[in-house]
């Protein structure tokens, strides 16, 4: 590796040791309880800056491999400082801006109206104190995100518990009562109900699909011998001729 590659390197690691060590909440990253977080997401956090745009999951697997081994750790699609100086408030804020935002997928913004905010698992509910901020971090999930209006002083005289991470804000829920935000589009409203009260019907069986295991159909006309396949009444056989000659005889 050239002096200048060993450069890059190392200045590469120290923006990413602020990342992950530091100030995670200045990259818009929240990392699990045990510091980690995806690879994906810190890359997405590098590619909004022109200077650390160029990298790549290489660079990554180039750091923690490297002389700067013993300051980070790759786990998989996962990666954290080994020393970190951030942590987590298990305490609720006492007060809260009057307002907060986030930004949430188009195709979930139905929901989000009607239904409120969730967290997923472990994670927070992500929340900013500018539009600007959420608008960056809901353009990592799409192109176009929706900016959603939290009324959080509202919310935590609700009993609403909100969490302070830096300059970011957390929370597990928030109540479809203290959002708001730009009206749903019809086509998108119809969507949205058309997806929850969708019934799937059942499939139409016929007689072929009605066969269970292990069973068959027998098809009579596909019998081999003839005369099963006569329909109407049955041919008369031997014993039948039998008693008319004896009828006959008999007069």
């Amino acid at each position: 590796m050239s002096k200048a590659q060993q450069f890059r390197t190392k200045g590469l690691a120290r923006i990413i040791h602020y990342a992950l060590a530091i100030a995670p909440f200045e990259f818009c990253l929240i990392p699990d309880r045990d510091g980690f977080v995806s690879t994906k997401e810190l890359l997405q956090a590098l590619h909004e800056d022109a200077d650390t745009a160029y990298v790549r999951e290489s660079h990554l697997r180039e750091i923690c491999w490297g002389e700067e081994r013993e300051s980070f750790e790759l786990e998989g699609s996962r990666m954290r400082a080994r020393q970190r100086r951030w942590e987590f408030s298990d305490a609720p804020m006492p007060a809260v801006p009057k307002i907060l935002y986030t930004a949430v997928r188009k195709r979930a913004h139905a929901f989000t109206i009607e239904k409120g905010l969730f967290s997923h698992g472990d994670r927070f509910l992500v929340l900013c104190g500018d539009r600007e901020t959420a608008l960056r971090m809901g353009r990592r999930r799409d192109s176009d995100p929706v900016i959603i209006e939290v009324m959080a002083e509202a919310g935590r005289r609700k009993n609403t518990a909100f969490f302070e991470f830096g300059s970011l804000v957390l929370s597990r829920e928030i109540p479809p009562e203290f959002i708001a935000g730009p009206p749903v589009p019809m086509d998108r409203m119809e969507m949205a109900k058309a997806a929850a009260t969708e019934v799937k019907r059942p499939e139409q069986r016929g007689p072929q699909s009605q066969k269970q295991a292990g069973s068959f159909l027998l098809d009579l006309e596909r019998d081999p011998d003839t005369a099963r396949r006569i329909k109407g009444r049955k041919q008369k056989g031997w014993k039948e001729d039998a008693r008319r000659f004896r009828r006959d005889k008999g007069t």
